[in-house]
């Protein structure tokens, strides 16, 4: 059911793409260009191409609202965990912690004191 509702909607969406696309240019869109006498006439609220627009944004909306009541009472979908990484055997049984070995200071492994704050920030 969910699988034929989501190509319903492909196929709405791809009609709602062609009735737009088939639409003669007025001109203007959001600016002031473009005849004012065409937006509000009868023929052009009449017209085929405008009333499709319509009834196919219409069922767009609709399927939508429904797809997404569907998708959210489906309950929980198992995830694919096929590259999910798997620990090795060896690694899974519980093992103890290993504490920390104070490393004694060398010549070679020497780290240099810290600065002392003086409350002067560092010049970049």
């Amino acid at each position: 059911m969910f699988t034929f509702l989501i190509v319903l909607q492909a196929i709405i969406a791809a009609a709602l793409v062609t009735v737009i696309l088939m639409q003669r240019s007025e001109g203007g869109g959001l600016t002031s260009s473009g005849s004012p006498s065409g937006l509000m006439s009868a023929r052009g609220a009449a017209d085929f191409l405008t009333r499709a627009t319509s009834v196919l944004a219409g069922l767009f909306i609709l399927m939508s609202i429904t797809l997404a009541f569907l998708a959210a009472s489906r309950g929980a979908v198992s995830v694919d965990t096929s590259l999910q990484r798997r620990a090795p055997a060896a690694q899974t049984q519980a093992q103890p912690p290993v504490a920390a070995q104070p490393v004694p200071a060398t010549a070679d492994n020497a780290v240099a004191p810290a600065p002392a704050d003086n409350g002067v920030p560092l010049a970049r």
